[in-house]
């Protein structure tokens, strides 16, 4: 039983029956356009990070006593450049209260001047004295607000909730995982929109204004810039609707292969409502990419039947011989692509396994739309007269250029050829050696250096000595270690050594604040700025600390190192990381365990060495998915290595065009290159498929490559093209990862289009050689 006759046998049932198909598919996508309508934008913190990585598991173990990386910092600044004065203190007694009761905050995290736990402790003549930085009876006069500065002063705060020349003052937060109130998880695009209605909108005015950075903030802004995608996707259509118009000068052909590529959107919407699954922030470019290889697969199916209209087929002759003809290296390269995307599945990390299932879903039902459907409807056309003209009119002008571009499947052409590829192969491997894992730039990478959130970022970092970029090594040890000298001088060691790692802006632990403790009993003296010897003095020191400050739990058998980075650029989490493990060893016994990681920073850790572990094997995957689909459609060796070369020196030259333009690999850029090689591969499989039945029959390779482009190049050209342009247009957009990834796929339209017209034939010119 051979292929063929599998694929006749259906294309005899199929077009049988074409009405009861085109039914089935109206009905279909009558319910998946209603499934899609509940189609909504799901971002979850816990989806972007690895859970299963060892930092994670660190992070999990400790996260009831410490709270979890979701952090929001909120800086509220005074124009005039000083806080103290009523005004600014009425305002942030507001905005600290506005935010303790947002929905979602975890209380007993909230930390401003106004939280009771913000307290300081000073000496005087009969011991100690202290108390909450702003006193429950705190008026906002002169001599109350220059009580709360002395205050602020003794309680050692300022960099941490004051800026440092007094021109803002902090409210830092954590989001639950689950809202208490729903019992549902927090919706992190609905909690940004809180922020900027109920916190920011409320609370600036022209003397105050607002700065809000963390995860949940950056993840809205995002959402609020994806919003844009959807005029880009409109962009796109248009100008893909007009080269196809103009590639088959039929209303019709044209209307056709975009209405199936709708579809073929509408059903991956409506699928992933239907599997209870959102559309990240991050894939939403996923439906458009269905649409680009929907159409490419549905512009070969329209110039396949229009040739053979030309030809004096009748349209229903045409669709069937075009589906006879299409089927096996259309499904091949569509099978080759859902496998492909359903490799990113290996990588633990929520939001790419989601944009793998997207992905995946969104190709397979292209089977259905462009090459089952499509065909079907095309079946029914009635085209005109004056078209069969056009198409049957001798294309001499077309033709030379075919024949001119055969030329690559001689062996002079084809030396030259493939020596150029290898240069371009070698220098591009080159380069991308030096790929960094990671975000390369300070503030979010997917939003442009001038929007807010990166603004605003850069205000706090400048101002404070603290920013959202901070990462917890968690030390474990035995209950009431912190009254043990020798370990609590393996942690001001280790705090030590990690403060002089360039890249950290400021740290503190128990260790640290012990000392000031100490010298504080001994009048202030920076002398006895030291870790008492002495257990009960060291008790004394420690004890004074609450575990509300985050630097120990309830029996002191866990005491964070909080180190606070300058940014949270690749090469600064990686320094500080490797750091962190060196000084973490030396130091540690099996009393005293240095455990990374917690915090933001500690998270993006965690997510870069995923990252990087996934690369490679993610990249196996997909080639070897694509390997062995073409070994099985071309039963021959050298017709699947003239189809992969290609993809892979195209991937490779992508990767040194990310280091070129300085884009890191991160969880929104790693599934890139897969979905780079998905649509690449659509062009070589359709070119050597017709290429291979006429070597078979033994028709030299000049010729059959001729045919080949007769057939199908120009189809080929204008997809890669089309594309490319709709794409372009990306680099107006207000997401600088839409920008980015305008630029990348751009290239690997037009790249791969290159790749599968001159290298693809080049190769073929040494693998059959007796078709010289």
């Amino acid at each position: 039983m051979s292929v063929n006759w599998l694929v006749n046998k259906f294309e005899y049932a199929l077009f049988r029956h074409r009405m009861t198909v085109l039914v089935l598919f109206v009905l279909t996508t009558l319910f998946l356009l209603f499934k899609a309508t509940d189609i909504k934008l799901d971002a979850a913190f816990s989806k972007n990070i690895p859970l299963k990585h060892e930092y994670m598991q660190t992070y999990l173990k400790h996260a009831d006593d410490f709270g979890g990386a979701n952090n929001i910092l909120i800086a509220m600044c005074d124009a005039t450049g000083d806080i103290f004065n009523p005004t600014f203190f009425e305002s942030f007694r507001q905005a600290h209260d506005d935010v303790l009761y947002t929905s979602g905050i975890n209380r007993v995290l909230v930390a401003s001047l106004f939280s009771p736990s913000t307290r300081f402790i000073e000496v005087v003549e009969d011991g100690f004295a202290g108390g909450p930085v702003i006193p429950a009876d705190f008026v906002a006069d002169r001599q109350g607000l220059s009580r709360v500065k002395e205050n602020i002063e003794k309680a050692g705060i300022v960099g941490r909730m004051v800026a440092d020349d007094y021109s803002c003052a902090m409210i830092t937060a954590q989001l639950l995982d689950i809202d208490p109130e729903t019992g549902q998880p927090i919706d992190t695009i609905a909690f940004a929109a809180t922020l900027e209605r109920d916190i920011r909108d409320k609370h600036q005015s022209e003397q105050i204004s607002l700065h809000i950075i963390g995860f949940a903030k950056m993840v809205g802004d995002v959402a609020d810039g994806a919003k844009g995608v959807i005029t880009f996707f409109a962009i796109a259509i248009a100008i893909t609707s007009v080269m196809v118009f103009l590639f088959s000068k039929s209303l019709m052909l044209t209307v056709l292969p975009i209405a199936c590529s709708l579809i073929a959107v509408i059903w991956q919407m409506g699928l992933l409502t239907v599997l209870g699954f959102g559309i990240d922030p991050m894939s939403i470019l996923v439906p458009f990419l269905v649409f680009a290889i929907g159409v490419s697969h549905g512009v070969q199916m329209i110039n396949s039947t229009g040739k053979r209209v030309a030809a004096g087929m009748d349209a229903k002759s045409a669709a069937q011989s075009s589906f006879r003809k299409l089927m096996v290296p259309g499904g091949v390269a569509l099978l080759s692509d859902t496998v492909g995307f359903l490799t990113l599945l290996i990588i633990e990390i929520g939001v790419i396994r989601e944009l793998a299932i997207t992905a995946s879903l969104g190709v397979a039902v292209i089977i259905l739309t462009n090459l089952i459907l499509l065909p079907v409807l095309m079946s029914y056309v009635k085209f005109s007269d004056a078209y069969k003209q056009r198409a049957a009119a001798p294309s001499v002008k077309t033709d030379k250029i075919w024949y001119a571009l055969s030329a690559f499947a001689t062996k002079p052409y084809a030396t030259v050829i493939l020596l150029a590829t290898a240069i371009l192969f070698a220098l591009g491997y080159w380069q991308s050696q030096q790929l960094k894992i990671g975000d390369l730039h300070a503030g979010a990478p997917a939003l442009h250096e001038d929007s807010r959130y990166n603004q605003d970022t850069f205000l706090i970092t400048d101002r404070f000595a603290i920013s959202v970029d901070f990462i917890n090594i968690m030390v474990e040890s035995v209950p009431s270690a912190c009254t043990e000298h020798d370990i609590m001088n393996r942690i001001d060691q280790f705090q030590w050594l990690m403060l002089n790692v360039p890249g950290v802006q400021s740290t503190v632990s128990l260790a640290s604040v012990s000392k000031n403790i100490n010298a504080a009993y001994n009048e202030g003296n920076p002398k006895w700025r030291v870790l008492p010897r002495n257990t009960q003095s060291l008790v004394q020191a420690s004890s004074r600390v609450e575990t509300s400050t985050g630097l120990l739990n309830a029996d002191c058998s866990v005491m964070p190192v909080m180190l606070f980075l300058e940014d949270h650029k690749a090469e600064t989490i990686e320094r500080v990381v490797s750091a962190a493990k060196q000084y973490g060893a030396e130091l540690g016994d099996d009393l005293t365990r240095f455990k990374l990681a917690t915090g933001p920073a500690g998270v993006m850790a965690a997510t870069n060495e995923a990252v990087a572990a996934a690369q490679q094997p993610m990249m196996w995957y997909v080639y070897g998915a694509v390997i062995i689909l073409c070994l099985l459609s071309f039963r021959s060796l050298r017709a699947t290595v003239s189809v992969v070369v290609p993809l892979y020196v195209v991937s490779v030259l992508a990767t040194a065009l990310m280091t070129k333009l300085q884009i890191g690999l991160t969880v929104s850029t790693l599934p890139v290159i897969a979905l780079g090689v998905g649509i690449g591969v659509d062009y070589g499989i359709y070119i050597l498929s017709s290429m291979s039945q006429q070597l078979r029959d033994g028709m030299p390779l000049r010729q059959a490559y001729f045919e080949a482009l007769k057939e199908r190049g120009s189809a080929v050209l204008f997809t890669g093209i089309t594309l490319a342009i709709g794409v372009s247009t990306w680099v107006f957009s207000a997401l600088k990862f839409q920008v980015d990834m305008g630029i990348l796929l751009t290239f690997m339209f037009i790249v791969n289009m290159l790749g599968a017209i001159v290298v693809l034939p080049a190769l073929a010119a040494f693998f059959w050689r007796k078709n010289k």
